[in-house]
């Protein structure tokens, strides 16, 4: 305190000089913040994508680059065309128009449903073969109903050890209930981002604030914007508030709260354990 008293003369004539410094300093601390809560707003980052799945292709990917893709695992996405025994079915990109069918074999252990609904698609992950029988059924533990394949043998199939129910948002938001309490793949651009772990999904680009609510249940080590086509992994349920926010210990600020409730309540919900970016809708 003596020191300060000593040299009270020089600080007073140097303190107009450290007071501009502070308000640069404090002016530089406001843009800083500012710009932190507009990125917390628009986007949450971190490292790798979860649960990404390997090789995105077409089924026309499939018959033009067979050689390339057998004994790769491949995740295809598209609609079903029609069953082939008890355990496989057939999809196409091209069904309308003439395009090879691609044979998939349910090899994932879980029995699966085709959607009753033609236009639903499903999202299929496994390894391309090859089509021989007696090899399939040994690698695979099967047993199958040889006089369904005569087809297909020698022909390329993706040997499934998941394959999941694909929905489009708009999908789930017209007949929710055909997807309550289903394992699902939601694909569409983000929109109306709450917090780094609730966002909406829309089937397109054109947001307008009527899309799937998506709450995951960690925070996502991918980045995630506005307008970003992402894949989305979970079960769907109504949305009740209170019951959210009990069950995933989400606490939420009031006016958010009020809002989300006013907005989706009772509405279907996507309770997402994963999410990763995707190359198209």
């Amino acid at each position: 305190m003596v020191r300060l008293n000593n040299n009270q003369n020089q600080n007073n004539s140097i303190s107009p000089y450290r007071d501009v410094l502070k308000g640069l300093w404090n002016a530089k601390v406001m843009i800083i913040l500012a710009l932190a809560a507009v990125m917390v707003r628009l986007s949450y980052v971190s490292g790798q994508p979860e649960a990404a799945p390997p090789g995105t292709v077409t089924t026309s990917e499939v018959v033009n680059r067979s050689e390339e893709l057998v004994g790769k695992s491949v995740t295809v996405r598209s609609k079903p065309l029609q069953t082939v025994g008890s355990t496989s079915f057939t999809v196409s990109d091209r069904q309308y128009f003439g395009g090879e069918p691609i044979l998939v074999i349910n090899a994932s252990g879980q029995p699966f449903d085709l959607p009753s609904d033609g236009n639903t698609e499903v999202q299929i992950t496994g390894e391309v073969r090859n089509l021989v029988l007696p090899d399939i059924e040994r690698e695979f533990n099967l047993k199958l109903q040889e006089e369904y394949y005569g087809d297909y043998v020698g022909k390329p199939a993706i040997i499934a050890r998941s394959i999941t129910l694909a929905p489009a948002p708009a999908e789930i938001a017209t007949k929710p209930n055909s997807y309550y309490g289903k394992k699902l793949v939601v694909t569409g651009a983000v929109e109306n981002i709450q917090s780094p772990v609730l966002f909406s999904l829309q089937k397109n680009q054109l947001l307008d604030g009527s899309g799937l609510l998506v709450l995951l249940k960690t925070p996502p080590t991918v980045a995630i914007n506005e307008g970003q086509i992402v894949a989305v992994v979970g079960v769907v349920r109504p949305f009740v508030a209170a019951e959210v926010e009990r069950e995933y210990k989400v606490n939420w600020d009031l006016k958010v709260k009020r809002q989300l409730e006013t907005a989706y309540k009772n509405r279907p919900i996507l309770l997402a354990e994963a999410v990763y970016p995707s190359e198209s809708l």
